[in-house]
């Protein structure tokens, strides 16, 4: 019987910070795939763009019989097949603070995801952004000097990019939307950084091209 193809389900990749993080993970780790994109109009892809999802389904991986759907499984289960591919750190200490780091962004900051949705065609110069959300912001900006300083940069454990970088991805592309600039300098180079990655060009150009548009995530003034 023929192996099933690979395959990671998105939806938009425009708004879904989710797809993007899972789809980071999957070209980091060097897995071949291919995408299934779930329609913009489909209930479940919708709520969980707008943060209303008990459960968070997509993205969703399929290989080799396994289905994984949430983005920590997806890393971790990434990082099982793939190990020479470095998504975790090779010293065990700087493994345990990248999965803290990782387990923080997956379970916090609903402030900054509502304040600051995703949003990679759009921008907001001089945006206003409040105070709650700026709080999580600059827990953000904490945890990137702290590992900027600790493992030397350029990414957040040294010279090449984690799951750290593909779960923080995201707020470095809201960051630039909402035209937020972080006051640490080696914040700034950080994004500077993570907007060059080839896979992140790749994701965002893709994503202009996404023709529809969803209203509730379309920030008004």
């Amino acid at each position: 019987m023929a192996t099933p193809p690979t395959t990671l389900t998105l939806s938009s990749k425009n708004y879904s910070s989710w797809s993007l993080r899972g789809w980071l993970l999957c070209r980091l780790a060097g897995l071949e795939f291919k995408e299934v994109m779930v329609s913009a109009d489909d209930a479940a892809a919708k709520a969980e763009m707008l943060l209303l999802a008990p459960s968070i389904l997509v993205p969703c991986l399929r290989h080799q019989g396994v289905t994984v759907w949430d983005t920590l499984a997806i890393a971790e289960y990434l990082h099982e097949i793939k190990p020479k591919a470095g998504l975790l750190p090779a010293d065990r200490a700087a493994r345990a603070h990248c999965r803290a780091i990782c387990g923080e962004m997956h379970s916090g900051f609903a402030s900054l995801r509502s304040a600051l949705p995703m949003n990679l065609k759009a921008r907001f110069p001089g945006y206003k952004v409040w105070s709650r959300a700026q709080t999580d912001i600059d827990r953000v900006l904490q945890i990137w000097q702290e590992c900027l300083q600790q493992y030397g940069g350029p990414y957040l454990f040294g010279a090449q990019p984690t799951m750290a970088d593909a779960m923080y991805a995201p707020v470095v592309t809201r960051f630039q939307t909402y035209d937020v600039t972080p006051p640490p300098p080696e914040c700034q180079a950080y994004c500077a950084t993570i907007l060059a990655l080839p896979d992140l060009q790749r994701w965002i150009a893709e994503a202009r091209k996404e023709p529809e548009a969803i209203d509730e995530l379309e920030v008004e003034f």
